[in-house]
């Protein structure tokens, strides 16, 4: 584990071109180790761990923007960094892009998050349906029924949002789940979307986008798709069969799922150096 300024980070493999994955929760630092690894064999592969709630003030969408930026600048040795995005790290990977534009490379959307109340309402429709169904079968948590809904999604997430998980090649050591950093964070992640200014700021993203979706995901992937479009015309959308809300991990997808990302990757890749070398 490495440091930059009051950042953790780590780093995987070390040839290539440079990769800066995003973990999800928020609040999930370590979560995105599986994906990170999966991509070292033919990236150098940065993985930061997300600013957690230790500090004064409450976490905000520009907090975490203006973190990753430092790390960008650290990092950065030729063209912008690839950003690839899990879930809540999708969203601000689009953040980061439309604040900072020119320094970010391709970007990958891993199981994106929504940004709008019709795509997050069927979320939780489609959650509390397979948690109701799974009770039904096991009697023995029926008192979870009486549960608020967001406790009772949080305790059942593995089972809503999986299809088939494997368990993790790389567990991920030292990392913990922190709760006071999700609220803070996704509450202001609400507001920017109730004031207007996600998604409509994504129109100032030049880059190349690819949003990869597993078709069992509670996250509705066509709604997202289709309401972040007229600002991301430039959308490639892929979405897999018997996959979950992370592929890194799914046992069906998992392998088709590097192989789609990877070539994805080499090609924007390669463009975006024979533009560089154009420009010199």
């Amino acid at each position: 584990m490495e440091t930059v300024g009051d950042l953790k980070i780590r780093r995987h493999g070390g040839e290539g071109p440079t990769v800066i994955v995003l973990h999800g929760g928020p609040g999930a630092a370590g979560s995105a180790q599986d994906l990170a690894v999966g991509l070292s064999d033919a990236f150098a592969v940065i993985e930061p761990w997300q600013r957690g709630s230790e500090g004064c003030e409450p976490l905000t969408v520009a907090r975490h923007v203006a973190d990753l930026h430092s790390i960008v600048v650290s990092v950065r040795n030729g063209p912008p960094p690839v950003l690839v995005g899990e879930s809540w790290g999708a969203m601000l990977a689009l953040a980061y892009a439309a604040e900072y534009p020119g320094d970010a490379g391709p970007i990958v959307l891993v199981g994106c998050g929504t940004f709008d109340k019709q795509s997050r309402a069927h979320g939780v429709k489609t959650r509390e349906e397979r948690i109701a169904q799974h009770i039904a079968e096991h009697s023995e948590f029926a008192d979870d029924l009486n549960l608020d809904v967001n406790d009772r999604i949080m305790k059942w997430h593995d089972m809503t949002d999986n299809y088939e998980a494997i368990p993790s090649a790389s567990p991920s050591e030292g990392a913990q789940f922190d709760a006071k950093a999700h609220t803070e964070t996704w509450d202001d992640m609400l507001r920017c979307q109730e004031i207007g200014l996600y998604p409509d700021a994504f129109s100032r993203i030049a880059s190349p986008v690819m949003m990869l979706h597993g078709s069992y995901d509670p996250h509705p992937g066509k709604m997202i798709r289709d309401n972040l479009r007229p600002s991301l015309p430039q959308l490639e959308y892929r979405e897999f069969d018997r996959c979950g809300h992370q592929p890194a991990v799914e046992k069906f997808a998992k392998e088709e799922f590097f192989s789609v990302m990877r070539d994805w990757l080499a090609d924007k890749c390669k463009q975006e150096e024979c533009r560089t070398r154009e420009c010199t």
